[in-house]
């Protein structure tokens, strides 16, 4: 299969949105990460996701429109909470889980009674949604288990010859995938943290409940209602040790316990500390939005590195620390030393 890398002209939305009525796969760029892009109304479409992810099909997708108001179209029963979401996080970086009506095929859901549903921001994606007049079913555009693409050129190391185009938006401003909300819970709760901080969806939600599955693997036979719940997520190829604790501490720890070329990601403030080692900034300590911006181009250019094993800081849970805590922990299938 010929890949074709798309710019953002007018023509190039066009010829995105025919690749998806055609029943294409469609690299997208958003402001999280960029995604693997199908007709979400065409199972076979739908089904050639899972093919070139090789992604397990008990895995379910997110469903992206261009604004709240196609929300009816595709779920059903949607509380008012939804729409005080949308009205302040949409377009951005939040997946809201609400019940499905069922034109929304199987395959997309993993055949449970929910969707999720996000607004990107990015306008070239949600301009080419539009002209396709179809959700787009999106995952991450990366191998299944791999760091996820934060620019067109990681998705083109993942899917090169497997899928049709990629929109080349620039790198990704966000960096980590979308917070997943699930409405259909009472209170709602957080499946999966992400650009949205907790303390802001409480700000417009009151309570809301951490699934388990945000800081622990799912158990054999948990069915995951949200992608990336259940599997071993975001992993280089070497094996990786999560250091929990004071960044101080975390970096001494690493120190005493790494070998020489091994690898390490660090806070910025302690890049000088581990000569004879490949080491990979996090950016600084106290800036978790940069981490977050960091986190998989740094995990994935570990690949390109001989490294036999990685070690890697962990912010604190608040606010984007959770979002990053998570995406460490999943790479390191939560082997984690905890200070």
């Amino acid at each position: 299969m010929s890949l074709t890398t798309l710019r953002l002209g007018p023509e190039d939305i066009s010829q995105g949105a025919s690749i998806l009525r055609r029943g294409g796969l469609l690299g997208i760029p958003t402001e999280t990460v960029y995604g693997l892009g199908a007709d979400g109304r065409n199972p076979r479409a739908v089904e050639a996701i899972f093919a070139a992810k090789g992604r397990p099909q008990d895995n379910p997708l997110i469903l992206h429109i261009p604004g709240a108001d196609w929300l009816e179209r595709y779920c059903g029963h949607i509380p008012p909470q939804a729409y005080a979401l949308a009205e302040r996080f949409w377009p951005g970086p939040l997946t809201i889980i609400l019940k499905r009506r069922p034109c929304v095929p199987d395959v997309v859901t993993a055949g449970l009674d929910t969707v999720g549903m996000r607004c990107p921001d990015h306008p070239v994606t949600r301009a080419v949604i539009a002209a396709a007049g179809t959700p787009v079913a999106a995952p991450s555009g990366n191998t299944s288990g791999r760091p996820s693409p934060t620019c067109a050129a990681h998705m083109l190391e993942d899917m090169d010859g497997k899928i049709d185009g990629i929109l080349d938006g620039g790198p990704c401003t966000v960096g980590v995938e979308s917070t997943i909300i699930d409405l259909t819970a009472q209170p709602p709760r957080l499946l999966r943290p992400g650009g949205v901080s907790l303390e802001a969806l409480e700000e417009v939600l009151g309570p809301v409940e951490v699934d388990g599955a945000v800081r622990r693997l799912l158990a054999h036979g948990e069915a995951p209602r949200a992608p990336g719940m259940k599997y071993r997520h975001y992993a280089p190829q070497a094996p990786v040790t999560v250091v929990r604790g004071a960044p101080a501490a975390a970096a001494a720890y690493i120190r005493q316990h790494c070998a020489p070329g091994e690898g390490v990601l660090c806070f910025r403030e302690f890049t000088q500390d581990y000569p004879g080692c490949t080491v990979r900034d996090l950016g600084p300590a106290g800036d978790k939005a940069e981490q977050a911006r960091r986190v998989f181009a740094a995990l994935r250019s570990f690949d390109a590195a001989p490294v036999a094993r990685i070690w890697a800081q962990c912010p604190d849970e608040g606010e984007l620390g959770l979002a990053v805590s998570n995406r460490l922990n999943k790479a390191a299938g939560f082997h984690i030393v905890e200070l």
